[in-house]
């Protein structure tokens, strides 16, 4: 972090990690090289006790707000800058570890979330874990409406909302994460509060802007199939002071990676 005439500049990363004990070489691999401030996990898949906490402090990231459980989800805030006013919502309604929320001395508030994924099936009828990411939308749309501060938004949403957000629409469209149940569910939730998409402030529709790949590809740079689940918004009032976004996408190819690349905005307030 910086300060140059009253100007706070803030690096803040997300990541679907998909094991940080499993990955922690190219986490730190990440940190000394990317340098953000803030960085904001998803699928941690770690209990709060055995958090890798070692390696974060090493590097300077002395703030840590961890929402773990064993072996699934899990979600973490890790900070250069002191964060307060932590709050963990339970969204999916069955205790499952999928977000956590802090406050800066800035008045910003960051909310890290994990949308469950959904299964494959995209009927709530036949496929309940279809149903509870319906339903996780649902509350969180209620949450969003309420909110008054300004706020940044981040985390893996598992849905891909533009024909330009996948590899191929025509193939996907009936494909969980790219159904318009849930295009409808995630619109609904941008609308709620205003929320403002940074991915395409800076990368405005159709240009190409994905954040996944699956493991599935043998080649996933050469076919290139991916799908743009992670996202990061913002509060109306907060849009202009996100300065540069990007997408990491050499991350994906890092040994042993995750299949998600980070996000990282840099906001001057």
């Amino acid at each position: 972090m910086s300060t140059k005439a009253k100007t706070q500049t803030l690096k803040i990363a997300s990541w679907n990690i998909n094991s940080v004990r499993a990955r922690l070489e190219i986490v730190e691999r990440f940190l000394v090289e990317q340098q953000p401030d803030i960085l904001c996990l998803q699928e941690t898949k770690v209990i709060n006790g055995v958090f890798p906490e070692g390696l974060f402090r090493r590097l300077g990231y002395n703030h840590l707000v961890l929402h773990g459980q064993p072996m699934h989800h899990g979600v973490a805030i890790i900070s250069k800058v002191p964060m307060r006013d932590d709050d963990r919502l339970d969204w999916q309604a069955n205790g499952e570890a999928r977000h956590v929320g802090v406050r800066l001395d800035n008045g910003l508030r960051i909310e890290n979330v994990y949308i469950p994924a959904g299964g494959e099936e995209p009927d709530r009828t036949i496929n309940a874990k279809f149903g509870q990411k319906l339903d996780f939308f649902e509350r969180m749309i209620d949450w969003s409406s309420k909110l008054t501060g300004p706020t940044l938004l981040v985390g893996d949403f598992n849905v891909a909302p533009l024909e330009c957000d996948v590899w191929s629409h025509k193939q996907l469209v009936n494909v969980v994460s790219h159904t318009a149940v849930e295009i409808e569910l995630m619109d609904r939730l941008q609308k709620s509060h205003g929320w403002v998409d940074i991915g395409r402030k800076f990368y405005p529709a159709p240009e190409r802007l994905y954040t996944w790949w699956s493991y599935r590809a043998l080649d996933w740079a050469k076919t290139d199939r991916g799908r743009r689940l992670d996202h990061m918004w913002v509060s109306p009032s907060l849009a202009d002071q996100a300065v540069s976004h990007q997408v990491l996408e050499s991350a994906r190819s890092w040994a042993r990676p995750s299949d998600h690349a980070p996000l990282i905005t840099e906001f001057a307030f």
